[in-house]
């Protein structure tokens, strides 16, 4: 759980306050203690410079009057004043309770004061600054006390409290700034490496696939998208090489024979037998561009596709019809297992599948061998089986027969003609049709084609 990168942000988000909290501990003490002392200072001489003219204005106005002349003044946002008599009773009682909260004089510091003595406090706690004057008005003799007030008190606490929030926020964000760049520093890369991919470098495998959580996960992603674009690209190239090949030797024997024709002195059977073959690699020319754009259609999803219902049966024996010319050449034995079968499907795009498969089973079967197709029909499903006494596939090439241009003959010969897209069309059909097609076969043996459809495939 805790690998998890939802954790690590969680754990990431608590270290930063825990310690950004502990940091705004220590540092604010440590303000404290270095400017504690300069400031408190600064706010004793603030307040003994306006002593003297607080007691003024209680000597100009008498004690009915000034409470009320000292709330106008500006000294009232900065300063608290009580005044005691000799009994020690405060006089200015209006705001006792608010006072009494705020600071405490003890009877011996008022009898000081009341006996001609200045108080000056104490400079080491703020809510201490106390600054005592001995006042005397028509014969009497009172004790004159100036504090700082509360909201004077309050905007230094807020000050205080911003400092602390700074400090927190600056240790936290370069905590949170450090963590971030970790965890970022995989994202960077990944982004790199996709602008390499867009690049046509797909030779990339992160370093990260090792790791636990979602990083982890998407590194893992990242490289088998990697691999994949990269034998994506690799079969890409061999089909342009294919193609290539495909079309430079039917255009190498008409450019050839082509040229042999226009000189002269050709004798007719020659011209005869030139022309045959430049008819018969036009028509390989065709059929290739034909199958290339079938691929190409049925890539894109824009192949029409109008299924109805038909005689399944009915379509598999004029397929065998439409080869005959090539089986009854080989004189290829059939065995036929044709219950009556209906099948909602495209019937054109299904009469490739049997024909391609059929021709694939004619060509590599020899001469006097069998073929054998059989229908089993399911609950919601029909099977198709074609089975001959060819050749055979090797083991190791079953995976890539629907691959396109596959070919057993790798060296591209004329020996058994085709363009290697017949069976990647097969797979194309049938896959559009919600079916599948599996390949059997022993080298020597033969090869069983079973075509798997549903009874509705719209």
């Amino acid at each position: 759980m805790i690998r998890t990168l939802y954790v690590r942000v969680v754990l990431t988000y608590m270290a930063a306050v825990i310690l950004g909290l502990i940091c705004t501990y220590y540092l604010t003490l440590f303000l404290l203690t270095v400017a504690g002392e300069r400031y408190l200072g600064k706010m004793k001489n603030e307040l003994e410079a306006d002593a003297p003219h607080i007691m003024e204005i209680y000597q100009q106005n008498g004690l009915d009057g000034a409470d009320s002349v000292f709330e106008r003044t500006p000294y009232k946002e900065q300063y608290k004043v009580r005044l005691y008599n000799r009994e020690m009773e405060q006089l200015n009682s209006k705001d006792q309770n608010e006072l009494a909260n705020s600071f405490s004089i003890s009877n011996r510091v008022i009898r000081s004061v009341l006996a001609g003595e200045t108080y000056h406090g104490s400079d080491k706690d703020i809510e201490q600054l106390v600054f005592g004057l001995p006042y005397e008005q028509s014969g009497e003799h009172y004790a004159l006390f100036i504090q700082i007030s509360d909201k004077k008190l309050d905007s230094i606490n807020q000050i205080l409290l911003l400092y602390a929030l700074l400090i927190n926020l600056l240790v936290g964000s370069l905590f949170i700034f450090v963590a971030a760049r970790y965890l970022v520093k995989p994202l960077r890369k990944m982004k790199e490496a996709a602008e390499r991919m867009a690049k046509g470098e797909f030779d990339i495998e992160l370093k990260w696939g090792k790791r636990k959580d979602e990083l982890g996960q998407l590194a893992q992603s990242f490289n088998y998208m990697a691999g994949q674009l990269k034998q994506f690209e690799t079969m890409r190239q061999n089909f342009v090489s294919n193609v290539s090949h495909e079309i430079q030797s039917p255009l190498t024997s008409i450019s050839g024979f082509s040229s042999a024709l226009l000189q002269s002195g050709v004798p007719e059977e020659d011209k005869v037998r030139y022309l045959t073959i430049i008819q018969a690699e036009s028509e390989r020319l065709s059929r290739l561009s034909d199958n290339l754009l079938q691929l190409a259609s049925l890539d894109s999803q824009r192949h029409p596709f109008e299924p109805h219902v038909y005689d399944l049966d009915e379509q598999l024996r004029k397929s065998v019809v439409a080869c005959e010319p090539q089986w009854s050449a080989k004189s290829l034995d059939w065995d036929l297992d044709l219950p009556r079968a209906k099948i909602n499907a495209d019937e054109d795009q299904l009469s490739q599948v049997w024909i391609n498969l059929l021709s694939n089973s004619i060509k590599f079967t020899p001469d006097g061998g069998k073929i054998s197709i059989t229908i089993v029909k399911h609950t919601n499903l029909i099977e198709i089986r074609v089975t001959d006494t060819g050749i055979g596939i090797p083991e190791e090439d079953l995976g890539k027969v629907f691959e396109r241009f596959y070919k057993a003959d790798k060296s591209h010969n004329k020996k058994q003609s085709g363009s290697g897209l017949g069976l990647a069309i097969v797979k194309k059909i049938i896959t559009r049709h919600r079916g599948t097609i599996v390949l059997s076969s022993k080298q020597g043996v033969g090869t069983t084609v079973t075509v798997t459809l549903p009874h509705r495939t719209a």
